[in-house]
């Protein structure tokens, strides 16, 4: 009997890149981590709402460049074995998809790397001439809105759906889907994943969920 097809989604920020951020990295081209560390610890540990989170951050990436962006994105700490799970997933007739509540124009450059979709919050257009469309920005329910767009487009359900994310902002996914790997995670998602891992290597946290049962 023919196994059914999975998606594997992906978050970014703590997940496939360990211990940081895309805008904890954008900030840094900046000279900007100060700032951004204190905005960091608003949204992490006083509750500061995602889309108040991306207006005060554009308000500091108001020079913000394209080549400062690659260079963010070329410089971020990456786990190793992203690009090959990918691969693995693909060759097994599976889906990939990454979606992150950081912006579009630094989660979308993960295509290149062979995700099916990466989706993140809708951000004006570099260089910045518009203001940040809060409507535009993700929350941690959009991403199982984003899921269930994405199981539809493949002929999926959230039930053939395997998630990967680190904290608080997955734990409504992870409360979506029937198997949930915790990558380098916090306390938030203790008891809602189905395998935990630590350390730098994607592949072996794809290992934990790559044999189908």
């Amino acid at each position: 009997m023919v196994s059914p097809r999975r998606l594997h989604l992906f978050d970014l920020d703590g997940t496939l890149i360990r211990g940081s951020a895309a805008a904890v990295e954008i900030s840094r081209q900046l000279g900007l981590s100060t700032e951004i560390a204190e905005l960091e610890r608003d949204f992490l540990a006083r509750g500061l709402a995602p889309d108040e989170f991306a207006v005060r951050a554009r308000e500091l990436w108001a020079d913000l460049t394209t080549a400062q962006v690659s260079a963010a994105f070329e410089g971020a700490p990456w786990l190793a074995g992203i690009r090959e799970v990918w691969a693995d997933i693909r060759s097994q007739g599976d889906y990939c998809a990454v979606i992150s509540l950081s912006p579009d124009f630094f989660v979308a450059r993960l295509l290149d790397w062979g995700a099916h979709a990466a989706h993140g919050s809708r951000w004006p257009v570099l260089p910045f001439t518009e203001p940040v469309d809060r409507t535009g920005i993700l929350n941690p329910a959009a991403k199982v809105k984003i899921a269930d767009r994405l199981c539809a487009e493949f002929g999926l359900r959230l039930d053939d759906c395997v998630a990967y994310g680190d904290s608080m902002s997955d734990s409504e996914i992870f409360a979506a889907v029937p198997r949930a790997v915790a990558v380098n995670a916090d306390h938030h998602l203790s008891g809602l994943a189905t395998h935990a891992y630590t350390g730098g290597d994607l592949r072996e946290a794809y290992e934990l969920v790559r044999l189908r049962n």
